[in-house]
């Protein structure tokens, strides 16, 4: 028996709507048509480089503060960036950002350390920016349901 791939959800919130974000990508993640991926979700001010280094790919999600990534998101990829560094080059990672202006700051932030790391982007980040619109989770539930469908196919 094949060892399941691991897909690890690490985001922050402070008011709530990207944690619905991140419940919507999570139930996508375990959708009952995957099997071989097990799915660890992590609040960014838990995560650690032992975390990191065990998944095969990444959901990183975080809400537009001041035009930047949450400062807790900024601390977790602060807190393992060296640890981590060299160990996982080309492994696949995605973005959710939820954003009250455009969203192009924690959008950029994030992609400056990711580059960093070498991780390579396998979509275009989900922003969901404006007023919070719920008719849109499905799209978060389908950013889950993909990588972790991209995993288990061997594809990511």
């Amino acid at each position: 028996m094949t060892k399941a791939k691991r897909l690890l959800i690490v985001y922050h919130s402070a008011s709530g709507s990207t944690a619905k974000m991140a419940e919507a990508v999570v139930r996508g993640a375990n959708d009952p048509v995957i099997d071989g991926v097990e799915v660890v979700v992590r609040d960014a001010l838990a995560a650690t480089a032992e975390d990191v280094l065990s998944a095969d790919a990444y959901i990183l999600g975080t809400p537009e503060n001041f035009g930047y990534m949450s400062g807790a998101l900024k601390y977790f990829l602060d807190r393992v960036y060296y640890a981590c560094l060299d160990k996982v080059a080309g492994r696949s990672y995605a973005l959710f950002v939820r954003a009250g202006n455009d969203g192009s700051g924690a959008i950029s932030s994030v992609s400056k350390i990711i580059t960093g790391l070498a991780l390579k982007q396998v979509q275009e980040p989900l922003l969901l920016a404006g007023e919070f619109d719920e008719s849109r989770l499905e799209e978060c539930r389908e950013l889950g349901l993909t990588m972790a469908a991209g995993l288990e196919a061997g594809i990511y």
